[in-house]
């Protein structure tokens, strides 16, 4: 348990402080976009009030706090399965990845209302016009980890 715990602080931690250095250091938050290393990577600006890719968005007070609610949830139910059902070390990690990611996007919420996404990358002539941040990269690999790496595995 260890080990989500720490890989969830660390996910935690390395997303609100990149969304800090980016959106309010480097100005993002009034400029809406900066160019890093087009067009591979740039920085958009873009408040997601709703989940992946803006599904279910809605400036509604209800739909945030229900998006609150859920990742709470998830969290949770994350967290207690490997207390009671321990996984093996990748299914520790991806477990620590998710609940972080999780976490992180719920302290946005709280704080501003909406997700602030930033990491835009487009490559090989395709435009991608999403932005996404750290937590969301890290909660996509969690998921996918728990998926691949849990289920009838021991703890080592």
């Amino acid at each position: 348990m260890r080990i989500v715990i720490w890989v969830g602080f660390w996910t935690f931690l390395a997303d609100q402080v990149s969304k800090y250095i980016v959106v309010h250091w480097m100005g993002l938050i009034n400029s809406y976009s900066i160019e890093m290393y087009p067009p591979y990577l740039n920085f958009r600006m873009a408040w997601n009030s709703g989940i992946n890719f803006g599904l279910f968005s809605s400036e509604s007070e209800l739909t945030k706090w229900v998006l609150i609610v859920v990742a709470l949830v998830i969290s949770a139910v994350v967290l207690w399965w490997m207390h009671h059902e321990p996984a093996g070390r990748i299914g520790r990690i991806s477990a620590g990845l998710l609940v972080g990611g999780a976490l992180a996007n719920v302290v946005d919420r709280v704080l501003y209302g909406a997700v602030a996404d930033f990491i835009n990358m487009s490559c090989c002539g395709l435009n991608n016009p999403y932005a996404f941040n750290i937590a969301d990269i890290s909660v996509f690999a969690g998921a996918i980890g728990l998926v691949l790496f849990t289920g009838g595995e021991k703890a080592a």
